[in-house]
């Protein structure tokens, strides 16, 4: 132990160690999917930080091991970011700054069993403090929120439905400060034992007493991925591919067909010829097709990325644009001061144009459908908007070409399971070259997936449902209750520290004596 703490004085090996230990929890997502591993996964920085000799240093453990997280999760990016990922990761990295001095503050030394009673409640609230500010899309949204590493277990999505993903966080985290103390402070086992003991009773309830969504008729949905196609003149070769694979579904009767994200690229206002040729195929299918557009409009100015939807009789009206773009993959914030990020790696040369509202669009067969673009299916209120607004299905529409190689298809694919799960409605992932899915109201994996080597149409026949989630009811309590957790404790320390720094009573001082022994009297 001695040898360790002179290795830990080292800054740098204390900084590394930090930062490794920062990405352990990458293996609790897809593709490795170790869901389990996410209940120990933060143990080992948790250990590191509440060693820290220094306030200070806590939070450089923080840091770096923030760092090391946001690396982790979004490794796949560095084909496109370059080096740039790495300033990315230092930037969001100190989000976990105040967290880890938190930690230190809460598990440091000797705590008592006060102590880890409010880290148990602190410590998560401060976690999911950091999740909310990196969630803003302009911070890269919330890819790789650790409660979303439980997408595939069936009491964890019963959670979501009540608390959203921000609740399977807070519980993660809290779970993992409870085996930290259990590992490292002996004197305060009972605490860290009934904060594991509360979260499963919390997990249980959940399972028994929050509302299922009741069955209420079915749809047949098709999802159309024609799979990579690069080279010259690729756009004309896929829309093609997904005319071909289409037709395929003549006869099966779907309700309605989805294709990818930046299925067409060309505006099918300034083209007529296609949004014939798809009226064409909706006719011959029986079913309206909900396509994506990525290309500079015709009747505005610049370049939007569209689901649009298309019937019988050609194109319906029903159009949304996306709202929330990729950073530097559609647009590049503060162009002017980062626009360098386009020579360093695959940045976007030229912003896309944002759309302004959500919309619900009326398909054939008297369907209410939510589209969602990319990686939209990752922000909770979104989805739980369109729920709100009437959506019986949810679909997101997906490209993830560009990292057929990583662990990003499946990933993104895992996240309509925590979608579905939040609002009680099916959902969609529809992509154009996989991982597509299809999840239930429940969460649960309707047929199988579609892999990024397959170029195929499949049709899911699609439970619907009817009723609200308490989360749909309710919205983002968990980041309500976990705001109040912090503002208590910061008054709470603040009148500590006021009680610490007020004077207390003089201490009553005997009046003098002359060598008579008696007191002096005053004015003598």
């Amino acid at each position: 132990m001695k040898y360790l703490d002179q290795w830990l004085a080292s800054p740098w090996r204390r900084s590394a160690l930090a930062a490794l230990a920062g990405a352990l929890p990458v293996f609790a997502f897809p593709a490795p999917s170790l869901w389990w591993f996410a209940y120990v996964a933060l143990v080992p920085w948790l250990l590191l930080v509440r060693s820290a000799p220094t306030g200070k240093r806590a939070a450089y453990d923080g840091w770096a091991g923030g760092f090391g997280f946001m690396v982790a999760v979004h490794h796949w990016l560095l084909p496109s970011l370059n080096v740039f990922i790495f300033v990315i990761g230092a930037l969001l990295g100190a989000l976990w700054a105040p967290w880890g001095w938190l930690v230190r503050r809460f598990l440091g030394g000797v705590p008592g069993p006060g102590r880890v009673l409010a880290a148990l409640a602190v410590l998560p609230s401060g976690w999911l403090m950091v999740e909310l500010v990196r969630s803003w899309q302009g911070l890269g949204g919330p890819w790789g929120l650790l409660g979303s590493s439980q997408w595939q277990v069936e009491p964890a999505l019963r959670l979501a439905s009540v608390g959203g993903v921000w609740l399977l966080s807070f519980l993660v985290v809290a779970v993992n400060v409870s085996v930290a103390v259990l590992v490292s402070v002996r004197e305060a086992r009972v605490p860290a034992v009934a904060g594991i003991v509360a979260t499963a009773a919390a997990t249980s309830a959940a399972w028994v007493w929050s509302p299922r969504p009741d069955v209420d008729g079915r749809t047949r949905i098709a999802v159309v991925q024609p799979g990579v196609i690069d080279g010259v003149g690729s756009p004309d070769k896929r829309f093609d591919r997904e005319e071909q694979l289409t037709r395929e579904l003549a006869g099966k009767k779907p309700d309605l067909i989805v294709w990818g994200e930046s299925s067409v690229g060309y505006d099918l206002g300034d083209r007529p010829d296609l949004a014939r040729r798809i009226a064409a195929l909706s006719r011959e299918t029986g079913a309206d097709i909900l396509v994506n557009v990525d290309a500079r409009r015709s009747d505005k100015p610049g370049i939007y990325k569209s689901s649009v939807l298309v019937g019988p009789q050609g194109l319906t009206g029903d159009r949304y644009d996306k709202m929330r773009l990729v950073p530097f993959g559609e647009y590049v914030p503060f162009r002017s001061l980062l626009g360098w990020a386009t020579d360093v790696g695959k940045a976007a040369g030229e912003d896309r144009r944002r759309g302004t509202e959500q919309v619900i669009m009326n398909v054939g067969h008297g369907l209410r459908v939510g589209p969602m673009v990319c990686f939209e299916s990752a922000f909770p209120d979104m989805s739980r908007h369109l729920a709100q607004d009437g959506a019986e299905v949810l679909i997101a529409q997906s490209a993830t070409s560009s990292f057929q190689q990583s662990w990003a298809p499946e990933q993104h694919a895992s996240l309509a399971a925590l979608r579905a799960a939040e609002t009680g409605r099916p959902m969609v992932h529809a992509t154009l070259t996989g991982v597509s899915a299809v999840y239930g109201a429940r969460g649960e994996r309707i047929g199988s997936w579609v892999g990024t080597d397959e170029s195929s149409s499949v049709l899911y026949d699609i439970p619907l449902a009817r009723g609200v989630t308490p989360y749909v009811r309710y919205g983002d309590w968990p980041v309500h209750a976990a705001l109040l957790i912090l503002a208590v404790w910061c008054t709470a320390e603040g009148v500590r520290a006021v009680r610490l720094r007020r004077p207390g009573p003089e201490p009553h001082v005997p009046p003098a004596r002359t060598v008579h022994e008696s007191p002096v009297r005053p004015g003598r």
